[in-house]
C-alpha cells in the first residue's frame, strides 16, 4: 500500500514532504528522522518491518530529497532548527515513538530534552555522543569535499569509511545519490559539519538529563565511527538507556547483510513492544543488548 503524501507547513517557515505508511491494525505511530544527506529512501529496509506493528512517518528536511523544490532554501539551517521542526511533526502526527539515524540523533536529541508531551520511547541507531578520532578524520575529509560541491569525492569517502560494510548495489546507489545533490545541499552539509565541530559536545549533554522517556542505542559491532563503546557512554547522562549492539554490523546496520536486518528489527520491536519502563531490555540471537 503507497505512503499518504502531505507537504506539512511549518511555522510558515518551512515546507516538509512527509509520507505516512498508515496501518490499520497500529496503536502507536512512530516517526523517523534521517542521518545527514540521506532522504526517505534510506528508510527502506526499516520502513518493511516497522510497518508491519506501527504506523510510519517519514519525511525529508527542507533542503533535500523531496521537500526541497518546496523550499527557497536561500540560507543554511542549523540542528537547532531541526529541533524544531521535527517537534512539530510528531505533535503533528501525534507520535509515540521515535527513531533516528546517525547524525538525524542530534536533532532528535534536542527535541526530546524539549520532552514533546506524546512521545513515549525513542530508538537512536548509529549514534554516539562523542566525535571520536576516526569520526573526526571523515569530517574533516568531508568539509573539503563539500566546500569543493565536489559530490564523486563526497560518495567516494562515504563508500570508503562510513559506509564500507555495506553491500556493492548500496554502494553503488550512494554514489549516484551524493553526486547529484544540490550546490546548497553541500553546502547545508558544510554548515552542519562546521557546527558539529564546533559543539563542545555534538548532542549537548548537558541537556540530557531532561530526557525522561526509555532509549534505545543500537549500534554495530564493526562501526568505529559511532562504536558501541562510544555510545554506552551515554549511560553517564540519562535516566533509562538501553543498549544494543549488531553483530557483524558496520555504520549502516539494517542495509549491509540479511543477518543485520534481521538483528536490528528483533531490537526495535523488542524494545519498542516491551511495556516496561524499567531497565530491562531482552537481547535475541544476535544481539549484544544491555540496560542501565
Amino acid at each position: 500500500m503507497k505512503p499518504a503524501i502531505a507537504v506539512i507547513d511549518v511555522h510558515r517557515t518551512y515546507k516538509v514532504h512527509t509520507e505516512f505508511h498508515a496501518n490499520p491494525l497500529a496503536q502507536k505511530t512512530i516517526i523517523l528522522v534521517n542521518g545527514s544527506l540521506a532522504t526517505t529512501a534510506s528508510f527502506a529496509q526499516t520502513v518493511k518491518y516497522l510497518a508491519t506493528q506501527f504506523n510510519v512517518v517519514l519525511f525529508d528536511p527542507p533542503y533535500a530529497g523531496q521537500s526541497r523544490p518546496h523550499n527557497r532554501n536561500d540560507h543554511c539551517m542549523t540542528k537547532e532548527d531541526e529541533a524544531a521542526i521535527l517537534l512539530d511533526l510528531i505533535d503533528h502526527y501525534g507520535a509515540q515513538y521515535l527513531m533516528s539515524f546517525s547524525w538525524g540523533g542530534i536533532a532528535s536529541m534536542l527535541a526530546l530534552s524539549l520532552r514533546p508531551a506524546t512521545l513515549e520511547k525513542a530508538v537512536f541507531a548509529s549514534f554516539s555522543p562523542i566525535l571520536n578520532e576516526p569520526m573526526l578524520d571523515y569530517l574533516s575529509r568531508a568539509l573539503v569535499c563539500l566546500s569543493q560541491e565536489d559530490g564523486d569525492q563526497v560518495g567516494h569517502l562515504i563508500n570508503t569509511t562510513i559506509g564500507k560494510h555495506l553491500p556493492s548495489l548500496f554502494k553503488r546507489y550512494n554514489h549516484k545519490h551524493t553526486s547529484r545533490l544540490s550546490a546548497h545541499e553541500y553546502r547545508q552539509m558544510y554548515a552542519h559539519v562546521q557546527q558539529v565541530l564546533r559543539m563542545q559536545a555534538h548532542c549537548h549533554l548537558d541537556r540530557l538529563g531532561g530526557i525522561d522517556i526509555p532509549l534505545l542505542f543500537i549500534n554495530g559491532e564493526l562501526d568505529e565511527y559511532t562504536s558501541a563503546a562510544d555510545a554506552r557512554l551515554m549511560a553517564r547522562y540519562i535516566n533509562a538507556g538501553h543498549f544494543a549492539t549488531v553483530s557483524n554490523a558496520g555504520h549502516f546496520i539494517d542495509m549491509e547483510h540479511k543477518g543485520a536486518w534481521l538483528q536490528t528489527q528483533n531490537a526495535l520491536l523488542g524494545f519498542l513492544q516491551h511495556h516496561t519502563t524499567s531497565k530491562r531490555f531482552t537481547a535475541h540471537p544476535g544481539l549484544h543488548a544491555m540496560a542501565v
